[in-house]
């Protein structure tokens, strides 16, 4: 979680949507003291992020005091909009209207739609600003929130011509206030680049998965950690992915147009797997994909490094992975990335660990000498 400091958004912030980004909003803002109000369509998850600490309840407080009274003492200076995508736009729309003294922001993972229907309807646009956190976890619903969520995590701020330099600064404030590295993009950059580095990998994901839907138990029973790699997020919502892909549909479709160019090709090779040139073709295919991954950022930003990776078999018992890392502390090596995969049907785990090539060999002695098992 962000560390206490004073804060850059003063409050009080109004987070319209307790779901899991709203109420980690709400409780990243909270622990550095900003006074917040949640607002959720529903009583429950607005109840159950209040109770959180993610803020006060905005419709108890209603209750108690009074709309009219309510609204005169919320008084929002900046009001984070955290609706699902098909109702964000009218939900900013209604927010500059009933808010005439705040900034809105929202932080819907669809930009360029929202801001066109905002801007059709008319309100004040110069206090309307889309932003993304690129954040988020498999679980959803405020018991899964975590002030802590967008910690180091890119959130892309969208400005457009007519936005006020005042309401700029109060979404770069919540987003530096909350932990996050700001980029700025227009909406339509924002939307091409979600659409390739996440719409496209769900939808290649659920594709994926939908093959198992028939296969035998006997055949999934020797999925190995690949499957499980390039299936993990196909069991997202479908409720909310329907809404995303529809708001950001012809960026998607232009990136799997090149998809499916590349499957027409791969299955025109595979057609004829001994042709002339159909393995340079497959190798073609496979390098293409080696330079794509190569390309992804390390852990600290910038280019990737070239990192060694060891596996070292665990007994599936409490406490070993922990004792694992707690000697790979103590012979002094960095673990760069760690993966676990467990064996089917066997008493024993498997963890990967990556570290710099100058210790890789180092850490391999150390461990064998310590009584662990190396299986590569």
């Amino acid at each position: 979680m962000p560390a206490r400091q004073t804060a850059t958004v003063s409050g009080p912030v109004l987070i319209i949507g307790a779901g899991l980004l709203g109420a980690s909003v709400g409780l990243g803002l909270a622990v550095q003291g900003v006074r917040t109000w949640v607002s959720d369509i529903s009583p429950t998850t607005e109840a159950v992020a209040a109770d959180i600490g993610a803020g006060r309840s905005l419709a108890r407080f209603v209750r108690e005091e009074g709309e009219a009274a309510a609204r005169e003492r919320v008084d929002p200076q900046l009001i984070v909009v955290a609706t699902p995508p098909d109702v964000a736009a009218a939900t900013v729309i209604r927010c500059l209207r009933e808010y005439p003294g705040a900034s809105v922001v929202d932080i819907a993972s669809v930009k360029a739609p929202i801001l066109a229907e905002v801007e059709a309807s008319g309100a004040d646009v110069s206090r309307y600003l889309g932003t993304h956190p690129m954040s988020g976890r498999e679980k959803s619903g405020p018991v899964a929130a975590r002030g802590e969520l967008f910690t180091s995590r890119p959130w892309v701020i969208c400005e457009h011509d007519a936005v006020a330099p005042e309401t700029v600064r109060l979404a770069h404030g919540l987003a530096t206030d909350l932990g996050s590295i700001v980029t700025y993009l227009d909406v339509e950059e924002h939307d091409a680049a979600v659409a390739l580095v996440s719409h496209v990998p769900q939808v290649m994901s659920s594709l994926l998965a939908s093959r198992l839907r028939e296969t035998p138990l006997e055949a999934l029973g020797l999925a190995g950690q690949g499957l499980r790699d390039t299936t993990r997020i196909a069991g997202s919502e479908p409720g909310l992915w329907v809404q995303i892909l529809s708001a950001n549909a012809r960026p998607v479709v232009e990136t799997l147009y090149g998809v499916r160019a590349d499957l027409d090709r791969l299955i025109g090779t595979l057609e004829a797997p001994t042709a002339d040139g159909a393995r340079l073709d497959i190798a073609q295919l496979m390098s293409e994909g080696n330079a794509g991954v190569a390309r992804i950022p390390g852990k600290h930003g910038g280019a990737p490094k070239a990192f060694s990776e060891l596996t070292i078999l665990v007994d599936d018992t409490p406490g070993q992975i922990a004792r694992l890392l707690t000697e790979i502390g103590e012979i002094g090596v960095n673990i760069e990335d760690l993966r676990m995969e467990h064996s089917p049907g066997q008493p024993v785990g498997m963890v990967e660990v990556a570290v710099v090539p100058t210790a890789h060999d180092r850490l391999v002695d150390e461990l064998d000498a310590r009584g662990w098992k190396i299986v590569k």
